[in-house]
């Protein structure tokens, strides 16, 4: 079985944190927790609420679902208005497109049929994919199309989604900050910059940007990167590889498939080679 042999493995997870921690170390490595960001419902539900009320007025052709967390929210909200079934209904009349398992769950409890799904890796870059794909059966150019966007909104995604002529709506549910308690991210600062992390594993890029902007507010913000180059970094897949890239260090290992479980097993199987490739083993 792959192990990390006791290595010191730092993940950034929130949600899943504790079944992260579980994970590494059943895989033999000593997890170290410093979670990094929150959902923040929005002060204001207007948006949701609007967009509610357009799905049943049958104001948009087509709904891209980019998170499960969103398109449990806005059912949720439909509830509230009592509006719920007439919402269900009208969303089953349009084109419904979803990123990947997760809200393609809620809308199978739903009932709501779906016309494309992305493949994985489950990036904006799919989810283009896959409505293009359906090009034979509906047309984007001139569609009415609404995005339910997730913390912050995917600025590639809906300008791909313009150039193909489309009419967009974004939908906000939830933004990103980082947590309520931040000393978690400040030790793990500090950890990576002494050498005491081996391995660094990401379940999103904003974690890792969150990470860059409390070692900023630290005034450390050369010396984290300077020693993550130093340090593993595993990625759970292209976008947040695109983050780590941004910041000039490349990920030395990206999961094959989007999911925790994978990363994990895959990091654990290859981490003794990556530390000694980096001359730290």
């Amino acid at each position: 079985m792959s192990s990390f042999n006791g290595l010191r493995v730092l993940f950034l997870e929130s949600r899943r944190s504790a079944e992260l921690a579980t994970l590494i170390g059943k895989f033999g490595g000593q997890p170290v927790a410093a979670p990094s960001l929150r959902e923040v419902p929005l002060d204001s539900q207007t948006d949701a609420i609007v967009f509610v009320d357009d799905v049943i007025a049958g104001s948009y052709d087509c709904v891209i679902w980019l998170t499960g967390v969103g398109a449990r929210s806005l059912l949720a909200i439909a509830a509230e208005l009592s509006e719920q079934e007439r919402f269900i209904a009208a969303l089953s009349a349009l084109r419904v497109v979803v990123r990947g398992p997760k809200p393609l769950a809620v809308m199978r409890e739903a009932g709501v049929p779906v016309w494309r799904t992305a493949a994985e890796p489950n990036t904006w870059r799919e989810v283009l994919s896959a409505i293009d794909g359906g090009s034979s059966e509906f047309k984007i150019a001139g569609a009415r199309v609404a995005v339910q966007e997730y913390g912050v909104s995917n600025a590639d995604l809906l300008n791909e989604l313009a150039g193909r002529g489309a009419q967009i709506t974004t939908v906000p549910i939830y933004r990103w900050e980082l947590p309520e308690d931040v000393g978690p991210l400040h030790d793990a600062v500090d950890s990576i910059i002494a050498g005491h992390i081996d391995v660094v594993l990401l379940t999103s890029g904003v974690q890792f940007a969150h990470l860059q902007k409390v070692a900023a507010t630290m005034g450390k913000g050369g010396p984290l990167r300077t020693a993550l180059a130093r340090t593993v970094i595993a990625s759970i897949g292209p976008t947040c590889s695109e983050e780590i890239r941004r910041a000039g260090l490349e990920p030395d290992l990206e999961a094959s498939h989007p999911k925790m479980g994978i990363l994990v097993t895959e990091a654990a199987a290859r981490a003794e080679e990556l530390r000694e490739r980096k001359g730290r083993g």
